[in-house]
Formats: structure tokens, C-alpha cells, sequence
């Protein structure tokens, strides 16, 4: 298996993690809001997304596809979306209880939808602005 292989399944295997993290801590919040979250599942997601992020820039070094230049479009707007995702991922798992549970709602299913787009971006490498 060559250095690209290696990192598109380690950038893929982090990234099904991550989904599957977000969706499951999401959900524990709703079936257990009084009980605090977990040590692991505190611990392991950022480990996962640090993951996610290096085999990612490892990815654009291996591929020499970069943001912000006329062949990086579509990454450009992945990243973005990733910015979006991560605002609104944290939004959704507001432990604090500060914000409403229908704005929790709308938060989640609004990154499931950026999530949906991010992955769109990532298998068709087509800018879906330009």
C-alpha cells in the first residue's frame, strides 16, 4: 500500500469515526441530559479529529491540491464547510444547557446536512460555487 492509500484510509476511517462520535454523543445528550459526558467520550473525539486534521493535510501535501488556488476550489469550500460543521457541531452538544433543545435540533441537522455537503465536495472534487 503506497503513502496516498494509507492516508485516504486513515483520512476515511477518522472521518466515519468522527460522524458516528458527533452522532452518538448527540443523541446520548438527549437520552441522559442530567448525566455529564463521559471521560472517554470527552477524550476520544479530539483525538480522532487531530487524526482526521493531519492525515487531511497530509492528503493536500501528497496530492499538492491546496486551498484558495484555482485547483483547490472545491477544498476551499470543503474547509469551509468544515468551519460551519464545527460551529455548529458545538452548538448542538452544548452540555451547558445554555441554548433551547430545538435550537440543539436545528444545529445537528444542520451539520448533518454540512456534513453531507463536505463529503459531496470531497468524492466529486467539484466546487459547488464556481
Amino acid at each position: 500500500m503506497d503513502a496516498f492509500s494509507l492516508l485516504l484510509n486513515v483520512h476515511v476511517a477518522s472521518v466515519t469515526l468522527s460522524i458516528g462520535l458527533f452522532v452518538l454523543r448527540y443523541l446520548w445528550q438527549l437520552c441522559r441530559p442530567a448525566q455529564p459526558p463521559s471521560r472517554l467520550t470527552r477524550a476520544l473525539p479530539p483525538v480522532i479529529d487531530s487524526v482526521l486534521l493531519l492525515s487531511g493535510i497530509g492528503l493536500m501535501v501528497k496530492t499538492h491540491i491546496l486551498p484558495l488556488t484555482a485547483e483547490g476550489t472545491w477544498l476551499t469550500e470543503k474547509l469551509f464547510g468544515v468551519i460551519i460543521y464545527v460551529v455548529l457541531g458545538f452548538i448542538a452538544l452544548d452540555y451547558r444547557q445554555k441554548r433551547s433543545p430545538q435550537a440543539r435540533f436545528m444545529a445537528f441537522l444542520l451539520a448533518l446536512v454540512v456534513l453531507y455537503i463536505i463529503i459531496k465536495l470531497a468524492a466529486t472534487k467539484l466546487p459547488l460555487l464556481g
